[in-house]
């Protein structure tokens, strides 16, 4: 018995492992910058950053809602492009209100770089696969 689809049925195209990667890491970082900006109004109720608490919250949500938006249009060039200038607003934006955040705001970059490059080429041997086994290539083209 194999997994070989039968006559007449309907292949369904895989997602795009690219813009799985880049979402799934764009939405994870909201995640972190919900914490980050927690740990920010901490600090700043210590006395240990000079920021009002209202600013800080202000700055957070507006960066988490963005990184949640653009984590949804990871399909299209301008969504990717969009991603990498939100990972440049939120590393400058961790600068000013505090440097030891660079550490996560520069992981999290190497991971978004890293899960284009790889989502790419997952992609890139699936097309690859698809167009030499036609018989078990999807019918509609993956987004």
């Amino acid at each position: 018995m194999t997994n070989a689809p039968q006559p007449g049925s309907r292949i369904i195209a895989k997602p795009s492992a690219r813009r799985q990667f880049l979402a799934t890491t764009l939405a994870l970082e909201a995640f972190v910058v919900l914490f980050a900006t927690l740990v920010a109004v901490r600090f700043s109720a210590a006395g240990l950053i000079q920021a009002p608490q209202t600013t800080l919250w202000i700055i957070g949500g507006c960066l988490m809602v963005t990184l949640l938006v653009v984590s949804r249009v990871q399909h299209t060039r301008l969504g990717i492009v969009a991603g990498g200038l939100t990972q440049v607003g939120w590393m400058v934006t961790t600068a000013f209100v505090d440097p030891t955040f660079l550490i996560v705001a520069f992981v999290f970059l190497g991971v978004w770089v890293a899960s284009l490059v790889l989502g790419t080429k997952i992609d890139t041997e699936r097309a690859h696969y698809d167009a030499h086994h036609p018989d078990t290539a999807p019918n509609v083209p993956p987004q």
